[in-house]
């Protein structure tokens, strides 16, 4: 079971090598309230140099029998999945995307504050895990589209 509060940021572009990497999509979802999941999103269209802000946030209600059950999946994917050491040397996941997740009984995060930069890491996910983080990445999709 997730926590009552929790933080949430998926990005896509993270990979960079000598200049950092351009993000082409920045989704947050935080739950702060015991009812409510607050999703903000900004995308950089194709050939634009900026990501675009959505017009507002939006609200979705997390006691919704199809949103409560997909943050539980989340959460114990990320509590089960691997992260590169050194934080930030390699796009261990090779979808490009990083999540990071923050709240009283977890701390995860792929990918690195400023990317992955082009290094090695000591630590390689099996297929499995791979398989994993992708559903992880496609669960935090399905929060963001929905309605």
């Amino acid at each position: 079971m997730p926590p009552s509060e929790f933080s949430l940021r998926l990005q896509h572009g993270i990979t960079g090598g000598f200049a950092p990497p351009t993000p082409s999509a920045i989704h947050t979802i935080t739950k702060a309230t015991a009812n409510n999941l607050l999703i903000t999103s900004a995308v950089r269209p194709d050939g634009e140099p900026n990501l675009v802000q959505s017009a507002l946030p939006k609200s979705l209600e997390y006691k919704d029998h199809s949103h409560s059950p997909l943050v539980d999946e989340l959460h114990t994917i990320l509590k089960s999945l691997p992260t590169e050491i050194p934080p930030g040397s390699e796009d261990i996941y090779g979808l490009d995307t990083s999540i990071a997740w923050g709240s009283n009984d977890l701390m995860w995060v792929n990918g690195g504050p400023q990317g992955c930069g082009g290094g090695t890491s000591a630590v390689q996910p099996t297929e499995e895990e791979k398989k994993k983080f992708k559903r992880a990445v496609d669960i935090v999709k399905t929060l963001v589209t929905s309605e």
